[in-house]
């Protein structure tokens, strides 16, 4: 069995970016590592790095970014919304 040395750091912990409500093909750009989103996520780690002083710079960061889309309300019809008013 590998036996695991007590001098390694410990992990840092994740680092939570919350992006909001962004459009595909902006998710698809950050996937491929390029465009706006990838150039603030990058600014998030080197804030992140240069808050944690000289220890920053042997840690490694683990981003976890946060995307969502609001998904829109259904109609509420009255009467039941059947074909049948009844």
């Amino acid at each position: 069995m590998a036996q695991q040395t007590a001098t390694s750091a410990a992990p840092a912990p994740p680092i939570i970016i919350d992006l909001g409500k962004v459009k595909k093909k902006k998710v698809r750009q950050l996937k491929e590592g390029r465009g706006e989103l990838t150039l603030e996520v990058q600014q998030v780690l080197a804030d992140t790095r240069g808050n944690l002083g000289a220890d920053g710079a042997n840690k490694e960061l683990v981003p976890i970014i946060l995307v969502y889309q609001r998904k829109r309300g259904g109609r509420k019809r009255k009467g039941g919304g059947g074909i049948f008013p009844f």
